[in-house]
Parts: structure tokens; C-alpha cells; sequence
């Protein structure tokens, strides 16, 4: 009997499981095509600073300091400031490609 194969094809739904350290556990069901537009985005993530485990507390504005401890409040802080500079060199790099393309 020859070997099935499983080929993805658009508008296929695919069940997605992962399982980490402890319970940490997940699962998404997808359409094909959102898979690629997932891989898109995740990519433009990783290329653009934005997976790190910090990235949490950007959410956090100065009407939260009541909420947090003090050290918590000092990493928030710290992590915007780190975003905010990280979002100027990336818009510079842009500026700095779109002049070199025009030129």
C-alpha cells in the first residue's frame, strides 16, 4: 500500500497543539490561510524587537503606579523608555531606506 500523503491546501483547517514546562499549553484552530498571515505577523515580530518577555508591561501608564510595587513600576518604566527608543531607531531606519530608494 503506498504512503499517504497529507498536503495543506488553502481553506484546509489545521489543529494547531503545543505543550511547555508545567501546564503551560495551547492550541488554535486555523484556517490555512491565517496560518500564513500568523507566520507574517510573528516574523515582522521577531525583525521588529517585539518578542520579549518585557513587552508586557508597556500596557502600564502612570495611573497604574497604585497597582504595582515599586520595583515593578521601575521596570515598566524602563521597558517604555527601552519601546519608545527602539520604535525611534526603527522609524529612522525607515526614513533613512525610503531617501535611499528615492535618490
Amino acid at each position: 500500500m503506498p504512503p499517504q500523503t497529507a498536503a495543506v491546501k488553502r481553506g484546509n483547517l489545521l489543529l494547531l497543539e503545543a505543550m511547555g514546562g508545567g501546564f503551560t499549553w495551547g492550541s488554535a484552530l486555523l484556517r490555512w490561510l491565517h496560518v500564513i498571515a500568523a507566520i507574517a505577523w510573528m516574523r515582522w515580530g521577531f525583525k521588529n524587537e517585539q518578542f520579549d518577555e518585557d513587552i508586557k508591561y508597556v500596557v502600564f501608564n502612570e495611573d497604574d503606579k497604585d497597582k504595582m510595587t515599586p520595583e515593578e513600576f521601575a521596570k515598566a518604566r524602563e521597558v517604555m523608555k527601552s519601546q519608545m527608543e527602539s520604535r525611534d531607531r526603527h522609524l529612522a531606519e525607515q526614513a533613512a531606506q525610503r531617501q535611499s530608494s528615492k535618490a
